[in-house]
């Protein structure tokens, strides 16, 4: 009986025990976090801790699509400058030997016909005339073919800028000024009529990309790539000849609209990106970026952000740390 006794009370103690847990409130979440992606921040703490926010502004964005390419060495294109200009040279001596020439055989059958001369020495100026022409015919002709040489390689506008016979559009590229660039598109991507520049960087890093001008279409491409090609010519201080380079091209479809977030405002966690929106003047909200284009000034963002919005630029990492760390339970719950 005594046993018996025994094992009610202990039964009774320990639904004792249960009930008193019961009656505890559930544990509160901590004051500097109100929901879960919100995080409150006292205005003196936001100073000592550096944040700092941006207004977001609208912007329209042309989607883009990457290319490959490289610098070009214009070593050939200026052999056949040089070439033309000697052949030019030649025809001009030849002009002259064949108008001196004409004039001598006009002179040669004059006197021929007052007989102030033999035949003989008529047939030898009509042979000198024949002469004459015939170089002048050649120069011509060498100088077409190195004309049509220089448009079947390097294109139209480029044969016309190292053919020309007044200043020379080649003297920014033999300066090292400029870069020679032959850019190869993707088999199903075409340049758009409107685009007159793109972006280029040989290490492959869209913030610090730079600007390529289109010269024209190239008459030759890639054979590995079999996509359109053309020459475009950007600033010789970053890129050197013989570089492989990447472009940015802007789609030809219409511009997004949306908002540009720099780089140091986005916060990775868990795989997936975040950023954090000032909604007061103490709270902060988490927002994640589900869709986003790299663009040189960070990312571009059509959805899930709006203009006019105050979007933390430095110290979101600081804030994502605050927000998890309210997430932990105290150790005497």
């Amino acid at each position: 009986m005594k046993v018996l006794l025994i094992a009610c009370l202990f039964i009774l103690n320990i639904n004792a025990a249960f009930a008193d847990d019961d009656d505890k409130p559930a544990a509160k979440l901590p004051n500097n976090t109100v929901a879960l992606g919100t995080v409150l921040l006292s205005a003196k703490a936001q100073t000592l801790s550096g944040l700092q926010t941006i207004t977001l502004t609208p912007v329209s964005h042309h989607p883009e699509f990457t290319a490959y390419g490289k610098a070009v060495n214009i070593q050939p294109l200026v052999d056949l400058r040089h070439r033309y200009l000697v052949t030019l040279s030649e025809r001009g001596g030849a002009a002259a030997r064949f108008q001196q020439a004409e004039q001598n055989i006009k002179r040669q059958q004059d006197l021929y016909r007052e007989g102030a001369t033999s035949k003989h020495n008529l047939q030898i100026q009509q042979a000198q005339w024949q002469t004459d022409k015939a170089q002048v015919d050649a120069s011509s002709v060498q100088g077409k073919a190195i004309l049509d040489e220089a448009r079947l390689s390097w294109g139209k506008k480029l044969a016309d800028w190292a053919l020309t016979t007044g200043s020379d559009p080649l003297s920014g590229f033999l300066s090292g000024q400029k870069r020679l660039l032959h850019i190869t598109l993707p088999v199903n991507k075409q340049l758009a009529s409107d685009i007159h520049s793109i972006d280029v960087e040989a290490a492959g890093n869209r913030s610090t990309a730079g600007k390529a001008e289109l010269i024209s279409i190239a008459p030759q491409t890639d054979t590995t790539v079999q996509g359109e090609s053309y020459f475009f010519e950007t600033d010789g201080s970053r890129i050197r000849t013989g570089m492989r380079v990447v472009a940015w091209i802007p789609e030809q479809d219409e511009g997004r609209d949306g908002v540009i977030v720099p780089k140091s405002a986005v916060v990775w966690y868990m795989d997936q990106a975040f950023v954090y929106i000032k909604n007061a003047d103490e709270q902060f909200s988490r927002r994640v970026i589900d869709q986003y284009s790299v663009t040189a000034g960070g990312y571009f963002v059509g959805n899930g952000l709006s203009a006019g919005e105050q979007l933390v630029v430095t110290g979101g990492q600081m804030l994502l740390s605050e927000e998890l760390r309210g997430q932990i339970p105290d150790e005497d719950d």
